[in-house]
């Protein structure tokens, strides 16, 4: 099977991140803030004049500048993005905003802005349970953020203007869906591969932005003729993936990325934020209670992986490839549950447990082989 190649467009977009937010800000004027997880909503960093920008590591590089910060055994992600800061590739960030997402993320914020401080920082706290006491603690975490980006900026935010922030937002969500529905067709439109290089673009850019590159990708896309075999139909779940090297993997040992459930990819996307009177509201109920993220207790009981089958079902997926990051608990917890819950509803999955590298390549790539095989 041939993969086809990434168009230029998803290149440029792929490999200029950090030049394209890089020349924004110089053009705008604007501080750029780079965040780590949603659960600090980009919308209010929008809204209150600033660039969101979420920050992204890099696979299998060199990761010794963070060995004087952190222990070797310690997560390889954060590892990861700890050493890109040292090594100053992420200088053009005014400010960071780090949500407790796990302990060991939480531990990056007090490393990075105790050793390299920048102009705004904030640790935005997450409740681990969905409760009425912790949305409403939520809810307020979100007012507390709001004050402080309002501060540093000296941009008061206006409820019509947050309002007007999360309709372009929503409108891309939109436009996301659209292309994950051309995902459904027996030969998909556009390759896993491509649709997470699109998402991790858009993380990097302002709302209006992103919504010029999604119209311009839609519109190539419906153009394109179904090609090739069909192949088994894969879904993606697993922990931060801010890379494609899995989904090509897969599309180069004879699998289709048809569908995911991860943090970049649909978890995000599947949903508008609700336009509620109170704003927070609204962001509250669709980046805390609806954002499927398994480092939130949501109760005992199979019935959490529903949503998952409901998806496996709707693009009618043939298997499941589990990524699961080193010392990932939160995903790897989660597995053995999800893996005997998926396989009882006639799903088969893999799991690929990594140090955020992709080494062994030939090692993954022979395990993706035969599952895909198996599929068949």
């Amino acid at each position: 099977m041939t993969v086809r190649n990434n168009t230029g467009l998803l290149n440029k977009a792929a490999e200029e991140n950090e030049q394209n937010v890089r020349r924004i800000k110089a053009e705008t004027g604007k501080p750029v803030i780079g965040y780590l997880c949603c659960f600090a909503p980009p919308e209010i960093i929008s809204a209150a004049g600033a660039i969101p920008y979420r920050i992204t590591g890099q696979p299998g590089m060199d990761t010794s500048a963070a060995d004087a910060y952190v222990e070797p055994y310690g997560c390889t992600y954060v590892r990861n993005i700890l050493a890109r800061a040292v090594d100053g590739k992420l200088d053009f960030l005014d400010g960071l905003i780090i949500s407790h997402s796990c302990d060991m993320v939480q531990r990056l914020y007090g490393i990075w802005t105790y050793s390299h401080p920048l102009p705004y920082s904030y640790l935005f706290n997450v409740p681990h349970q969905i409760s009425p006491w912790a949305q409403r603690f939520y809810k307020r975490e979100l007012g507390f953020f709001q004050e402080s980006l309002e501060k540093f900026t000296g941009h008061q935010v206006t409820i019509p203007e947050l309002k007007n922030i999360i309709v372009k937002y929503n409108h891309n969500r939109f436009l996301v869906r659209k292309l994950y529905e051309l995902r459904k067709e027996s030969l998909p439109l556009i390759e896993g591969s491509e649709m997470l290089n699109l998402l991790i673009a858009g993380g990097t850019l302002p709302a209006e932005d992103f919504t010029v590159l999604l119209e311009k990708t839609t519109n190539d896309v419906i153009k394109r003729k179904p090609d090739g075999p069909k192949a088994p139909r894969i879904l993606v779940w697993g922990s931060i993936m801010d890379d494609p090297a899995l989904y090509r993997m897969i599309e180069e040992a004879g699998g289709k990325v048809v569908a995911d459930d991860t943090c970049i990819g649909f978890r995000v996307w599947e949903k508008d934020v609700p336009l509620t009177e109170d704003t927070r509201d609204g962001l509250t109920e669709h980046y805390f209670v609806t954002f499927q993220c398994p480092r939130t207790d949501r109760g005992p009981g199979i019935k959490r992986f529903d949503y998952l089958l409901q998806r496996a079902r709707e693009y009618r997926v043939d298997g499941v490839v589990g990524y699961s990051i080193s010392f990932c608990d939160p995903h790897k917890f989660d597995y053995p549950d999800l893996r005997d819950y998926l396989k009882k509803e006639g799903f088969p999955m893999l799991l690929i447990d990594d140090n955020y590298s992709f080494e062994p390549a030939g090692a993954i790539q022979t395990r993706l082989q035969a599952f895909i095989e198996m599929l068949k």
